[in-house]
């Protein structure tokens, strides 16, 4: 099976050639510098209308190395290269996208009720930190009980570390992890252990190192919208039609000649954009009406607004939810600072309305955003229109030292939050290491140079001095550097630790609550409509959750999130699926749950009746 995704800018195999093609409005002229073994031309490129430029070089294939010359004598790379070999400000390497033979022609995904999601970063996912290293560990976690494996973002960014979110070439997957038939082999090696593979995609912004758009394509960028990165890029301005194409193309070369099975697009909150229909709108549509109708794709959105507009009918299968983690995050460490300030009021009562009714904030007003109003309401939508977590790289990397959870919190209020996660019907997202209690921080790292490296240690000590821990200039300190390299290896896995106590009983436990799941919970979750959940307090710090099941069963929750014991008013109804801790299971019939307790229960009999 051969597949490649054809699109009007970039480098073209073609029969007796290769043809580029570059977008750049600004310039008046513009050359292409062809190297190859053996040989090495410069040539005058031909303008089109619209401010398009074209060559084509007879008799050259895949393997010609080029970069573009600016009127000033400058050299760039094609803003949709397909390979950076010497990295995002090096030429770019003309792919044959027909080279890889495909061995999945049989795959055509899984069901999105069926997933659950592990995301890794390449690069500390292993010591080696390539594409092939990571394929050596598919089986350990389709042996857990994973079913998609998430990639961070793998476009072009400068330096050899980095998390992914500074990329400046879509197109290209970066150098630093392999070649692109190595990327297309792990996305292969899955399907063929019946595993899917979603990549993360940033279209809110590009790094602030190695992107050249500006210099001879302005029109990438509008002064009518602001970032946190400055400038927006121009998805709504004059000359927006081709910056559009060039991203809905980037969506669909991804999951055509890559065969990813679901993109999760990063922070798309800081997406401006007030055209109708609007660029995600756009790229749900291109998706639906290409690979979507051939197998099942998955999108996926990160938005601090809780936008579930988008989500279900809107193209969009899911919304990594915050709220979730926020309100649980709460609950286990007593930590308020930050965007935890909204949920440090009623945590469980906000836990409570995630679960049931997938966003905690649905318009009303919060606290921490300056009493704006957030989100939309949501209840409306099945439960797997969420995406659960109780850690992600998010989550771990923007702390100060990088911790996990497993080293903030007691055991037993970790084991009873992971029980919720996993048994209940939202989908759920594990991050690398989380099953096994990994030890390793997981630190924010990159490699810019020394300019900018300075600028981003500052900053990074500056974000943090708000905290009383990090307020002098000794504890900042302690915060690890995020250019040094150092700080790149201590993020990565140690995987011998899996065999270790008590990484061995966490792992353990992770597959036996995956197991649960796929035995009892995902055969009944196809075609669960919204409205299905609902949620009642239990005292102060209990919670009582239920949800009608596809096929008329209840599925219940009850959790103690305090170290107290909590004494039920009733003997819940139905058939107890899991217990946490053992002893909850004997204290049952004394109508009493243990401190960081969970019970998980299927009432078959419920018919429409609630416990």
């Amino acid at each position: 099976m051969i597949r490649r995704h054809d699109m009007p800018f970039g480098a073209m195999l073609e029969a007796e050639g290769v043809l580029f093609r570059l977008w750049a409005p600004r310039v008046q002229q513009l050359e292409i510098v062809l190297s190859w073994a053996g040989g090495k031309k410069r040539r005058t490129m031909e303008s089109a209308a619209g401010g398009w430029w074209h060559h084509f070089a007879p008799g050259l294939g895949s393997g010609v190395c080029y970069q573009f010359l600016l009127p000033d004598g400058s050299a760039v790379p094609d803003p949709a290269s397909r390979y950076q070999p010497e990295d995002a400000q090096g030429p770019s390497l003309v792919i044959d996208p027909a080279a890889y033979a495909w061995q999945d022609d049989r795959w055509r995904g899984r069901p999105w009720h069926e997933t659950v999601i592990y995301e890794l970063h390449v690069g500390t996912f292993t010591p080696e930190g390539t594409y092939r290293a990571a394929m050596e560990r598919l089986d350990d976690l389709a042996d857990l009980g994973i079913t998609a494996v998430e990639l961070m973002p793998l476009a072009d960014f400068p330096g050899r570390r980095n998390w992914g979110y500074d990329g400046v070439l879509p197109f290209a997957p970066d150098a630093v992890y392999g070649g692109p038939e190595d990327l297309k082999a792990l996305v292969d090696a899955a399907h063929g252990k019946g595993l899917m593979v979603f990549l993360d995609v940033v279209y809110n912004h590009f790094g602030p190192e190695g992107n050249a758009l500006h210099r001879y394509a302005e029109d990438f960028f509008t002064p009518r919208h602001h970032t946190p990165w400055g400038p927006a890029i121009n998805f709504d301005g004059p000359n927006s039609r081709v910056v559009r194409d060039f991203f809905r193309h980037n969506a669909l070369y991804w999951l055509e000649e890559y065969h990813f099975d679901g993109l999760r697009f990063d922070a798309v909150h800081a997406i401006c954009d007030d055209s109708h229909p609007d660029i995600l709108e756009e790229i749900a549509a291109a998706v639906a009406a290409g690979p979507g109708q051939d197998r099942q794709i998955h999108l996926m959105l990160e938005n601090d607004h809780n936008a579930a507009h988008y989500l279900g009918s809107g193209g969009y299968r899911a919304q990594w939810n915050d709220d979730f983690h926020h309100a649980l995050h709460v609950l286990l460490t007593g930590e308020k600072d930050g965007y935890y300030r909204d949920f440090s009021d009623q945590p469980t009562n906000h836990l409570g309305r995630c679960l049931a009714e997938g966003f905690a904030w649905q318009g009303q007003p919060s606290v921490y955003r300056d009493h704006r109003a957030r989100g939309e309401a949501s209840a409306y939508l099945p439960p797997v229109a969420f995406i659960n977590f109780l850690q992600n790289h998010d989550q771990i990397g923007n702390r100060a030292l990088g911790e996990r959870l497993s080293s903030l919190c007691p055991a037993a209020a970790l084991r009873a939050a992971v029980a919720v996660l996993l048994l209940s019907p939202a989908v759920p997202l594990l991050f690398m290491g989380e099953e096994f209690g990994a030890i390793s921080p997981f630190l924010f790292f990159c490699d810019f140079g020394e300019e900018l490296s300075q600028t981003v240690r500052e900053g990074r000590r500056w974000e943090f001095a708000a905290f009383a821990h990090f307020s002098t200039g000794k504890t900042a300190a302690q915060i690890p550097d995020p250019g040094a390299e150092s700080t790149f290896i201590a993020s990565t896995l140690d995987w011998t630790q899996r065999n270790l106590v008590p990484h061995a009983d966490w792992l353990q436990y992770y597959r036996r609550l995956l197991q649960i799941r796929r035995d009892e919970i995902v055969l009944r979750l196809a075609g669960v409509p919204g409205d299905s959940g609902t949620w009642h307090l239990l005292g102060k710090t209990g919670l009582a959750v239920h949800w009608h099941l596809a096929d008329g069963a209840i599925l219940s929750l009850y959790g103690q999130w305090a170290p107290e014991p909590l004494f039920l008013d009733l003997i819940p109804k139905g058939r107890l699926v899991f217990a946490q801790p053992q002893e909850a299971t004997a204290l049952l019939q004394q109508k009493r749950l243990p401190g960081w307790g969970v019970l998980c229960l299927l009432d078959e009999e419920a018919g429409e009746q609630h416990p």
